[in-house]
């Protein structure tokens, strides 16, 4: 597999040390390779900005120093080396796997006053819907600075598990969407420990995870991709971005998704890896027996 980090560090820094108003067509010219594998209506800045991207319509002494701090970390160096480590890995677990060819990587520096990236998803986050391609976005922080490489490996098993199953938006599962973040998030651990992890899967406990974990599960058949986010990133993403809050919190469908894929992990003793070809059904059974166990538990016997 061929690995292409894009340059975007010293893109982002000359853009920003350049006028003000020339910066956003220096960002449609950056984030342009992504746009034939991402077919999104509307303007690359809009986009950018509603996504959490740091701004290109004001100056702000903050992004320069964030920007040098990531080049010293040498961002692009980890993702690659950890991309690399991840499909070896895979690769000894799963005979015969199925990976892209090609895989793309941009990296965007993240606004540190978005409430929702810096409240919400930790401060970064990615996305790896489209195949062959991994975006990344991220504000540095003390916390998250040395995790940011481990979400492209979390984005990356995304891509391989969708190159070995079916993913169709019109049928796709809330229990495959849960799912395939769980086995993402279980992975990174398997692969780097516990410490490589983002915070999502660890958002939600107590009661809110138990009312998070008892909605998703009753509604773990629900197809269409028009529903699912609602139960992976909750509501305020939802209200966010246009969708139907579905009474989720904020990320529960991380640390659900988590739960189950550990439930089956405890049953069959199989490894992450091993389990990233396996249908959602399969993943989902231990689990899903064990929750009905619990539902009859707590019904009322007939008097």
């Amino acid at each position: 597999m061929d690995i292409v980090i894009h340059d975007t560090l010293p893109a982002m820094e000359r853009m920003l040390q350049g006028p003000v108003e020339k910066r956003p067509e220096a960002l449609r010219a950056m984030l342009a390779p992504m746009r034939e594998a991402i077919p999104m209506p509307g303007d690359l800045v809009d986009m950018h900005h509603q996504g959490g991207g740091f701004r290109v319509d004001r100056e702000d002494e903050r992004y320069l120093p964030a920007l040098r701090w990531l080049a010293e970390t040498d961002l692009p160096g980890q993702i690659e080396r950890l991309l690399k480590l991840s499909l070896g890995y895979l690769r000894d677990a799963v005979p015969g796997l199925r990976h892209p060819e090609t895989l793309q990587v941009m990296f965007v520096l993240g606004d540190p006053d978005n409430e929702h990236l810096m409240r919400t998803t930790g401060g970064y986050y990615g996305m790896g819907s489209a195949p062959g391609w991994l975006y990344l976005l991220a504000w540095p922080t003390e916390e998250n600075v040395g995790r940011i490489a481990h979400c492209a490996v979390h984005e990356f098993h995304h891509q391989v598990r969708y190159s070995n199953v079916a993913w169709d938006p019109a049928t796709v599962t809330v229990g495959e969407h849960v799912v395939a973040e769980g086995l993402a998030e279980a992975f990174v651990r398997e692969l780097s420990g516990p410490e490589a992890m983002g915070p999502w899967s660890a958002m939600v406990t107590g009661a809110d995870f138990e009312r998070a974990y008892e909605k998703i599960v009753a509604d773990i058949d629900l197809q269409g991709m028009q529903h699912t986010p609602a139960y992976v990133l909750g509501d305020s993403a939802m209200a966010r971005f246009g969708g139907t809050p579905r009474g989720i919190p904020d990320m529960a469908g991380y640390a659900v998704g988590l739960r189950l894929v550990e439930a089956h992990l405890a049953a069959t003793g199989m490894s992450v890896a091993a389990s990233t070809v396996l249908p959602a059904a399969q993943i989902l059974a231990p689990a899903l027996e064990g929750a009905l166990d619990g539902q009859r538990g707590r019904t009322k016997p007939d008097s």
